[in-house]
């Protein structure tokens, strides 16, 4: 893949509870954006891949979701196509949009992923989480992921929190990894920490209030070791990014133009829990780096999938950052933060710059760009010259349903 793709455009709405704002308004900002950054317009799109998991719920809008949004705009006549991967949808439309062009369809395409997931009826807000595994199967689901946290016994007085199915996954995955490893609460805590400091210098962030250890290790709990700090929130929010082909690049600035080295896209395995080296997500690390031509050690900065603060953990694991086992003490080390040996979420992660689901993937994007082309300001990571994404969605077996990694180059 290399040098074929360029990500020319890139653009993100804060995020957070946005009550004020539409999903229409949304995108028209991040796609207005996205296309003045691109020094682009609307006829130079060949092609739109739109993002949502959530309008379905929200507001009814169950189909043609896209067309609705950016046609009023001013989108006519080209393919608009509808994305739903879950947590995973905005990386998926970029994933599509940079295929489209491979197939040579299309020499410029848009991806856009964006949510309105805060409601004043909390129960459509709860709601859009409980598809997000196999309905037809959610006893099973639930037994299988619950056991896993069966050998770290929950701590007495510890046993209830505020109750959230896919966080109880999430706290039972962490219980086993904390018993096969030794991965320690403080740990989890040092993570979130690191991403609510990062975000004091991220003005897009949902929280841009730093926390200590302490203080994430004293919020409420959510399900055992987890506790409020470490589980990233409930998010409005729009990102967007635009890629062309080299014949297209031509006609447009060539100076903040990166690379699309890699795009890569799997779901799961029947893999027992314990079988770490075929994680989805280590799979779709290791074909990128593959497609790239460069290795874990060459990525100056990454932004990873951290719906809680062991995701990260997991995630800088599977992507090669650290050895397996080794996430909690390599975050503690200080590996992860900036200035460290391989800066993780700067943006804030998930926990803190918030998670408005289809649009995290591209918002990672934009992160990224950020620090490609040096100018993401307090948070920069300085002479970066390889950036990484992954972003994951969804619950299937023992892993996620879906991974995406991106590599992104200058």
């Amino acid at each position: 893949m290399r040098d074929d793709i360029f990500l020319i455009g890139v653009s993100m709405t804060p995020f957070g509870k946005l009550l004020d704002r539409s999903v229409k308004s949304l995108v028209a900002q991040t796609v207005g954006d996205a296309l003045s950054d691109a020094d682009a317009t609307i006829p130079d799109v060949g092609v739109a891949f739109y993002a949502n998991s959530t309008q379905a719920i929200i507001d009814g809008q169950h189909s043609v979701r896209g067309q609705m949004a950016l046609r009023s705009m001013g989108f006519q006549n080209i393919p608009i196509i509808n994305v739903e991967n879950a947590c995973a949808g905005g990386a998926t439309a970029l994933h599509q949009a940079i295929a489209y062009l491979k197939a040579g369809l299309a020499d410029v395409a848009l991806a856009v992923g964006v949510e309105k997931m805060v409601d004043p009826d909390k129960r459509k807000s709860t709601a859009i989480f409980d598809g997000a595994w196999d309905v037809h199967e959610t006893g099973a689901v639930a037994e299988a992921l619950g056991s896993i946290g069966n050998g770290m016994p929950v701590p007495a007085g510890k046993e209830s929190g505020v109750k959230s199915p896919f966080m109880e996954l999430y706290a039972s995955i962490t219980r086993g990894h904390m018993a096969r490893f030794g991965t320690t609460e403080r740990q989890l805590a040092i993570v979130a920490s690191k991403n609510h400091q990062h975000s004091t210098m991220n003005p897009l962030s949902q929280y841009q209030k730093s926390m200590s250890v302490e203080e994430v290790l004293a919020g409420p709990l959510i399900c055992w070791p987890l506790t409020l700090p470490m589980c990233s929130p409930i998010s409005d929010g729009a990102s967007a990014a635009i890629v062309c082909t080299r014949s297209a690049l031509e006609r447009f600035s060539k100076s903040r133009a990166l690379r699309v080295l890699a795009s890569v896209l799997v779901s799961g395995s029947d893999r027992d829990w314990s079988d770490f080296g075929n994680h989805l997500c280590r799979n779709a690390a290791n074909k990128a780096y593959d497609l790239a031509g460069i290795g874990p050690k060459d990525i100056s900065v990454a932004e990873v999938h951290d719906a809680s603060s062991f995701g990260e953990i997991i995630q800088t694991e599977n992507l090669g950052f650290c050895e397996l086992g080794q996430g909690g003490w390599f975050a503690e080390r200080g590996e992860t933060s900036l200035g460290g040996s391989i800066p993780i979420n700067p943006s804030g992660g998930l926990e803190s710059k918030g998670h408005p689901i289809a649009a995290s993937g591209l918002g990672q994007i934009y992160e990224l760009a950020l620090h490609l082309r040096g100018i993401a300001g307090a948070r920069q990571v300085s002479g970066s010259r390889f950036a990484l994404a992954e972003n994951g969605g969804g619950f299937q077996g023992v892993e996620e349903a879906v991974a995406a990694v991106t590599i992104l180059g200058r």
